[in-house]
């Protein structure tokens, strides 16, 4: 299956897909069969690599694992570091028919043997530094086949032994548009983690919505993304959307402090920039301590998800940059970012207004719709959410009811369309019946000079009802006293009703995050209960 018939520019804002279709083919094939091989598709340090030279990559890592004994449908977890060996592999599992699971580098043994297990994979293509958390579980893995590692194989398959002698030639396996594509498990912050099982249709709905109507991405376009691609943010966007369009993405392995992230600005000078809230804070505090002037002029659009961006936050880096931030919110199980501010329209403190494809609505703890400015919890309905979870089907139940997702993000509508984000309904705390969002208060503490990072979680008083309680990391030269914790108590009372306070405020010197920059406020929680 070809699609020479089919162009990038302009694109159809709506188009059916045959029974019979593989995402790979439109990621990859579609821009060698329409001649654009020679297009740069990945920069990894010094290296750059092709369409075409990607194109050869995938079919070796495909026809590679299928003579090891890989069959359609089984799935192949993912244990590796951005790379262009992630795309080949990715990219390669789904040609031949078969489903890539990508995995967190960070995660334990114990972790492992669960995603092995529980997905029942067939193959792991890992690192070789990662070995020694895989090989002790290997014994309670009963279904799994291979081993394959890139780099030294200690006993077990090479990546580079194997595709060295696999041919460059691969056909696509015939799937369905309605057979499994590949899963994300979701970080389990409340018991295990699930398997968010997408289809090859999804993600086919879900990039154009967003890439078209937000920001015009082009061929031209290069892409960085701090977020790895074993995370849905990361991967949308670090691999679909660059290769949907025929762009470039930029890859690194380095951790996305801001030291790093300002040096790939610096030599890359990419188009388009995806960040979270926490990390483009971390920059900019960089920026300032090291009186560093960076320039951005390449940047057409800079993004953010992942949790919602404080309006000072917002302002600090358009008035030093004259960027705007384009906030937004997606999940694993929809497939991508399907709210989303447009360029020139952003509201402060808004996540956006619904793509198009999406049908959005807020509701009450019984479903029942609510009206513009009730806040509530946001179901959202599209072509492209996920199937369901793997292996749980109470969770599966709950969460997509009649073509619609519970997201269990809490949100409220304004009379414009503009979507205001309240936090999770699980961060949400409710002071004196009354829902407090710790993302309204966490943007009062940020308003204070003093204030570098923080976050505000639930903590019981002596009577065991439910305050707001602040963990705040300072700036260089503040020192924390009693008398400076009640100037931020009151310095929040000024500008928030008086019940949204933080009862206490807890001087730390860092915020637990996740290895993108994400605020594990589920961290806190523990350290509260």
């Amino acid at each position: 299956m070809t699609f020479k018939n089919i162009e990038i520019q302009p694109w159809q804002s709506h188009f059916t897909l045959p029974d019979q279709f593989n995402m790979e083919t439109l990621l990859l094939e579609r821009h060698i069969d329409n001649g654009r091989g020679n297009n740069i598709a990945i920069y990894c340090g010094d290296e750059e690599i092709t369409y075409h030279q990607l194109g050869e990559l995938t079919n070796k890592a495909g026809n590679g694992m299928t003579k090891l004994g890989l069959k359609p449908h089984q799935r192949v977890i993912l244990l590796l570091h951005d790379s262009p060996t992630f795309f080949s592999t990715f990219l390669g599992v789904m040609k031949v028919g078969a489903v890539p699971v990508p995995i967190n580098v960070m995660a334990t043994s114990e972790d492992l043997a669960y995603f092995i297990n529980d997905s029942k994979a067939a193959f792991v293509v890992v690192e070789q530094e990662l070995l020694n958390k895989l090989e002790p579980i290997l014994e309670d893995c009963p279904e799994l086949q291979k081993v394959v590692v890139k780099g030294s194989t200690a006993g077990h398959t090479s990546f580079e032994e194997m595709i060295q002698i696999a041919s460059s030639k691969l056909s696509v396996y015939p799937t369905k548009q309605n057979d499994q594509s590949y899963w994300l498990y979701t970080s389990g912050t409340t018991g295990q983690p699930k398997g968010v099982v997408h289809l090859h249709r999804d993600l086919a709905y879900a990039v154009e919505p967003w890439g078209h109507n937000v920001v015009g991405f082009t061929p031209e376009d290069t892409v960085y993304c701090i977020s790895r691609l074993f995370f849905s943010y990361g991967l949308n966007n670090g691999l679909y959307l660059p290769l949907y369009y025929g762009g470039s993405v930029i890859l690194t392995e380095d951790r996305p402090l801001p030291e790093n992230i300002t040096k790939i600005l610096k030599r890359y000078r990419p188009t388009l920039f995806f960040s979270v809230p926490t990390s483009y804070g971390q920059l900019l505090n960089y920026l300032e301590e090291k009186k560093i002037d960076l320039d951005l002029n390449s940047l057409r659009h800079c993004m953010s998800a992942g949790e919602a961006l404080p309006a000072p936050l917002y302002e600090r880096w358009l008035n030093r940059f004259g960027i705007e931030i384009l906030d937004g919110i997606g999940s694993s199980e929809v497939g991508w970012v399907y709210i989303a501010n447009r360029p020139g329209k952003v509201k402060k403190k808004s996540c956006g207004t619904p793509l198009p494809g999406y049908k959005v609505e807020v509701r009450d703890e019984d479903g029942n719709k609510l009206s513009n400015g009730e806040e509530g919890e946001l179901w959202v309905s599209s072509n492209t959410l996920a199937s369901c979870y793997w292996n749980k089907p109470d969770k599966t139940a709950d969460t997509f009811q009649d073509g619609w997702m519970k997201t269990g993000d809490r949100i409220r509508v304004d009379k414009k369309g503009y979507v205001y984000y309240a936090g999770r309904s699980d961060d949400a705390l409710k002071v004196g019946g009354i829902w407090v969002s710790p993302l309204e208060v966490e943007e009062a503490l940020l308003e204070h000079t003093a204030v570098a990072e923080c976050a505000v979680v639930p903590q019981k008083d002596e009577m065991g009802l439910i305050k707001p309680k602040a963990f705040v990391n300072l700036k260089n030269g503040y020192e924390q006293n009693e008398a400076f914790i009640a100037e931020l108590k009151a310095f929040v009372k000024q500008r928030l009703a008086p019940y949204k306070y933080p009862r206490w405020v807890e001087i730390v010197e860092e915020i637990p995050k996740t290895s993108t920059g994400k605020i594990q406020r589920y961290m806190l929680r523990k350290r509260v209960d």
